[in-house]
């Protein structure tokens, strides 16, 4: 994996990992705004971000529009992007995308991250503005990502494999459900069905023949025949022989086979979840590079 934690030799982790693993870290800063970048990572690629975005926010300032202010929470599944006051999420960024963290040197209030972008796969440059905590904010995601890293190594990829298991048993259960509500609509049809055919075929005072009892689908009962007694036809022929039930699949009177759970296989599985898993795999091998004062904006740029 080539995770780049150029800090120093690694400076020391800011925050316990229960800090992390179980709950998250908050942050306020100010939200610059993303946009699109050629590369995952990359000192260039940053620097020409957020020069862009930079120059964007000049031109909104002179058109009376504020900086938006946003909330940064922090954990080994991500960073999101919150409303301060609705705590409506804007951005959910999953660590597995996220492939590049860095701040800027002259500017100790301005840190950016690069995250693959879920439905479009296209890469995009956050920029954000912090009270002079960019470092920090930096070193945390970096933090965050070696945790999820370490977890992911530690389970050996049984989380991958039990969410495959858990995707594929949920999506047999909602057929099953489904066939479950057709039969039941199907039984009760054929029932609502026997009583008009008796009512229409036994009028007031007569008297019916009485006929082997038969089930809801106008079935004789089975009986068991042993092999040595045998009816001969009407041509004298004796009928096929009854195969043995032993060895018949056992299904259901509609002819459906049991649900097994541990009969699943790799084909069940959505391919959407599929690809996700795959994708955080992925994620992971390609790592994070967490790298600080790798670009240096002019002078001019500061008193933005």
């Amino acid at each position: 994996m080539n995770r780049a934690f150029n800090r120093k030799k690694d400076k020391t982790w800011m925050h316990t990992p229960e800090a992390l693993s179980k709950h998250y870290i908050p942050y306020n800063a100010k939200f610059l705004g993303s946009t699109e970048v050629e590369q995952p990572k990359g000192t260039e690629v940053v620097r020409d971000a957020v020069r862009k975005l930079k120059f964007a926010r000049h031109i909104k300032k002179s058109e009376g529009q504020k900086t938006p202010k946003v909330e940064l929470q922090i954990s080994i599944y991500g960073v999101k992007i919150l409303d301060p006051k609705t705590k409506e999420v804007q951005h959910n960024c999953q660590l597995h995308r996220i492939s590049f963290c860095a701040d800027d040197k002259t500017d100790k209030r301005i840190f950016t991250f690069i995250c693959k972008d879920s439905e479009s796969n296209k890469h995009l440059c956050y920029v954000f503005d912090s009270e002079k905590c960019a470092e920090e904010i930096t070193l945390t995601i970096g933090q965050a990502f070696d945790l999820a890293y370490r977890k992911f190594l530690e389970s050996g990829g049984k989380d991958v494999e039990t969410r495959k298991q858990i995707a594929g048993l949920q999506k047999r259960i909602q057929e099953l459900e489904t066939e479950n509500i057709e039969l039941k609509n199907k039984v009760q049809d054929l029932e609502n069905q026997l009583r008009i055919n008796q009512i229409h075929t036994s009028p007031a005072g007569s008297v019916t023949p009485k006929s082997p009892s038969t089930d809801i689908f106008d079935m004789v009962p089975f009986s068991p025949i042993s092999p040595q007694s045998s009816t001969p036809t009407r041509n004298g022929t004796q009928p096929p022989p009854v195969p043995s039930r032993s060895a018949e699949i056992k299904r259901d009177l509609f002819g459906a086979e049991p649900f097994d759970p541990f009969s699943c296989g790799a084909g069940d599985f959505p391919p959407d979840i599929q690809s996700k898993l795959d994708e955080m795999q992925e994620g992971f091998k390609m790592g994070l590079t967490l790298e600080g004062t790798v670009f240096c904006l002019d002078p001019l740029d500061s008193r933005c």
